[in-house]
């Protein structure tokens, strides 16, 4: 499903990660994913990212795979439009509870387009757990990809805030 919000035909553009790999060959090892390339570019297009924006990618904890504030193995809890201009928009994501002791919401304003690729009907139950994500500037503000086991989404927006809250995980000790 795709829905794209506000602008003209030129807005819909099917981004797809530029920097992060998802498929990196490590030695024999293929399939292993790869923030590195991101990371080297992150500091040289840092300061063209919104303020939120940029405070959420540029989190030294944001790509550490070890780190309970990484965006990997998160789970889409839900997807909504908030407000009634259709410009605002809300992802909440839940914790794993073998990695993460919080949930991650990720506010956009001034969203201009969101493309749910592939994922039927939002059916977001299907497309598995996060896998990495990538911020990169974008004429309106920012571009925001994130990638799923079984799919992916973009978001164009003004600016986003991620918010970190505590779970409650009755599997960890």
């Amino acid at each position: 499903m795709r829905r794209f919000i506000g602008q003209q035909s030129d807005e819909r553009e099917r981004r797809t990660m530029e920097y992060i790999n998802l498929d990196a060959q490590v030695g024999n090892l293929s399939g292993v994913l790869s923030p590195a390339r991101y990371l080297e570019y992150l500091p040289s297009m840092a300061d063209q990212l919104p303020a939120g924006a940029r405070r959420f990618a540029t989190a030294p904890e944001h790509y550490d795979f070890s780190s309970k504030r990484c965006v990997k193995d998160l789970e889409v809890q839900h997807i909504r439009g908030v407000g009634a201009d259709d410009q605002r928009m809300e992802i909440q994501f839940r914790h794993n509870c073998w990695k993460h002791d919080e949930d991650l919401v990720i506010r956009y304003v001034g969203v201009t387009s969101f493309d749910g690729g592939s994922i039927e009907d939002n059916d977001w139950a299907t497309a598995g757990t996060a896998v990495l994500d990538e911020i990169l500037p974008h004429r309106n503000g920012c571009s925001h990809e994130i990638a799923f086991w079984n799919g992916s989404l973009t978001v164009v927006c003004h600016d986003l805030v991620a918010t970190w809250t505590p779970a409650g995980c009755p599997d960890n000790s």
